[in-house]
Order: structure tokens, then sequence, then C-alpha cells
């Protein structure tokens, strides 16, 4: 009884304004509408005044809209990601030798490069040495590791993008 009651009082006023706040998206105001519902049987208290109950009612409501929201962006980022890997699925199975000539290409980047750099590389990706035993053999601090690792990365990285788009655009 208690909850037809506030049906016949709220409803309607809750609806309204949902729709101005989703600017009159009608379907993103029902699901808010219906989780602000759920969330105010759940959670139903006593009020002193009906603008503080009405205050409350609102904060419900565009609560379960924000998060009505996130969750669509979340579905819809989801679909983007899902497409994304289909397509460099679909790339790779038509372009099997692509991974090959990358391969190619970093070890012959990795040839210019100078031993002591080469020798950084090694020990942390081949050997799995840790940064602190490689600043320990550098007889170095560990933050100078870290930056000459990033910065070996990124040389590595600008000479295979440089040498993947002069083969794309020859």
């Amino acid at each position: 009884m208690a909850y037809r009651i506030f049906y016949e009082a709220y409803f309607e006023r809750l609806r309204r304004y949902l729709l101005v706040v989703t600017s009159g998206n009608e379907d993103a105001t029902c699901e808010a509408l219906q989780s602000a519902l759920v969330r105010i049987v759940k959670h139903i208290r006593k009020f002193s005044a009906e603008a503080e109950f009405w205050g409350w009612l609102t904060v419900l409501a565009r609560t379960a809209l924000f998060d009505h929201n996130r969750k669509r962006k979340r579905y819809w980022s989801f679909l983007e990601r899902f497409t994304r890997h289909m397509e460099i699925e679909r790339t790779a199975d038509i372009q099997p030798d692509y991974d090959t000539r990358l391969l190619s290409l970093l070890e012959q980047n990795l040839a210019t490069l100078p031993a002591e750099e080469k020798q950084l590389l090694e020990s942390k990706y081949i050997d799995g040495a840790s940064v602190r035993q490689i600043a320990d053999d550098f007889q170095t601090s560990e933050k100078a590791i870290e930056s000459w690792l990033v910065r070996i990365r990124r040389k590595l990285k600008s000479a295979l993008l440089e040498n993947l788009n002069r083969e794309s655009s020859s």
C-alpha cells in the first residue's frame, strides 16, 4: 500500500526530472528510473520534510543514471576492443609473415646498438635480471638503469616505425 502511494505521488515527477537530466532520452530515462526505484525500495528511510525526501530521490535517480551511463560506456568500449581484436586477427591471417618481418627488423636494429646497450637489454629481457642486479653490474643506480632502458626502447621503437613506414611507402 505504501509503495502504491509513493508511486502515485513521485513516479511521474521522477520520470520528468530524469527526462530533463537526460535531455529527452527516453531509453536512458526508463533504465535510470527503474534502477532508482529499486534503490529507493532498498534504502527507504524517514525524512522530516518533503523537500529533503525529494532531494534524496533526485540524488538516487542521478546516481542511477550515472551508473547506467558508465555501464553503457564500458559495454561499447568492450565491443570496440573486441572488434579491434577481430580486425587484428583477420589482418594476421592475411599477412602471416608480418611477425617474421617485424622480428627481422628488430634483429637488424638491435645489431646497430652499441655493445653496452645490447648487454643491458639482454640482461633485462633475455636473462631476466632485475633492475637492481643490473644496476649492481653496471655500478650505477636503479633509476639510471630504468631511464636508460626507456631511452633504448624508444630508440628501437622509432627505428622500427621508420623502417616499417619506409617499407609501406615503397
